[in-house]
């Protein structure tokens, strides 16, 4: 069956929008929560100032691209008719892409960052496109790369919540230079577990992204291809890192990597937006397998302690790619698992290799 092309979102389920974005507001409560209750007001103020921002710019853009009807004479009628589309998905969306985007953040980043970090996010990671359905990338990853980027004094010091004894996050403290021994002993697979770490405030959590991840699955609001997919190839690729780093301790090495950062949340709640990834389910596992693989090297080997947002932005950018009509297909074809294979044995062992130098 080949790939149509339709307008957006597309999701191929019997359920509307609506009932699929509210799942994921409800799927959010947990982690929400768990945010207020560690981090308090920051993360309350945090939260509101982007929905606040988010939500009100993409009402404020959707009027200024729909024209008025011509037959209203008066202000008040000619701006009412530019919204005779405006449905409540047109606040639903956004405030889905505004929470995410306030989880990935620190909980002490500055208002300012906050406003500047949403409103670049939904504007030029949304509205410019189109709007609903029209975005090929995350709005939430890309105001928070945009800010990284662009106001990176912002998530060290004393804007970002850090261990006293270790110094910093679970995964900055790898690449600090102490090294995954030291720092499985400043953080143990417990404490990240249950969110008993530094970090940004919707993804230090376990517990509560998993909970969120089991009513999204029992909802059938999220894509079980995508979830499956990342988390294989992400602890396949982590797992030959461990044994070649870390022989004697590879479980806990993956385990580590797995609960910190932000590998689970991003999984669940941002590599499952149906509107930035593929259509197809063959085309969902592919996407999975390349954001997981991108992280894994991202975080091994690269300059950041973390890379789900970079590599979440570089998986999007390959939708239309993996999209592409003349091979998109729903069908499972031995190309498509000797492909799988064949990629995953090709980076087991650029990583295994590699990895002798993380000691």
């Amino acid at each position: 069956m080949q790939a149509v092309k339709q307008t957006g979102p597309y999701i191929r389920k019997a359920i509307s929008t609506k009932r699929m974005m509210t799942d994921v507001l409800i799927a959010l409560i947990p982690v929400v929560m768990f945010s207020i209750y560690r981090f308090g007001w920051d993360a309350v103020i945090r939260i509101v100032v982007s929905v606040v921002v988010m939500v009100g710019l993409e009402a404020l853009a959707f009027g200024m691209m729909h024209a008025p009807e011509k037959n209203k004479d008066t202000f008040k009628t000619r701006l009412k008719s530019r919204y005779r589309d405006y449905t409540i998905n047109n606040v639903i969306i956004p405030s889905i892409s505004a929470i995410i985007f306030a989880l990935i953040i620190p909980s002490k980043l500055p208002i300012y960052a906050v406003v500047v970090g949403a409103a670049f996010g939904i504007i030029v990671g949304k509205m410019l496109f189109g709007g609903t359905g029209m975005n090929i990338f995350n709005p939430a990853a890309v105001g928070r790369i945009f800010i990284g980027l662009a106001l990176s004094d912002m998530f060290t010091g004393k804007y970002v919540e850090t261990d006293l004894i270790a110094g910093g996050t679970a995964l900055a403290t790898i690449k600090g230079g102490l090294g995954f021994p030291q720092a499985l002993q400043s953080y143990s697979v417990l404490d990240l577990f249950i969110g008993n770490v530094p970090g940004s405030m919707g993804e230090i959590s376990v517990a509560a992204i998993l909970i969120g991840a089991a009513y999204l699955l029992i909802r059938r609001s999220a894509d079980y291809r995508v979830i499956v997919s990342a988390l294989v190839t992400f602890v396949i690729l982590m797992g030959l890192a461990g044994l070649r780093a870390y022989p004697d301790d590879t479980l806990n090495f993956v385990l580590y990597h797995v609960f910190a950062g932000g590998l689970l949340f991003g999984v669940v709640f941002m590599l499952t937006d149906p509107v930035t990834s593929p259509v197809t389910g063959p085309g969902r596992y592919i996407y999975g397998m390349i954001v997981a693989a991108l992280v894994v090297i991202i975080r091994l080997f690269g300059a950041y302690p973390e890379g789900v947002a970079f590599a979440l932005l570089f998986g999007n950018m390959l939708v239309p790619l993996i999209d592409f009509p003349t091979w998109s297909t729903n069908r499972y074809k031995p190309s498509f698992f000797i492909g799988c294979a064949a990629s995953l044995v090709i980076l087991g062992l650029i990583v295994y290799f590699s990895a002798g130098g993380l000691v």
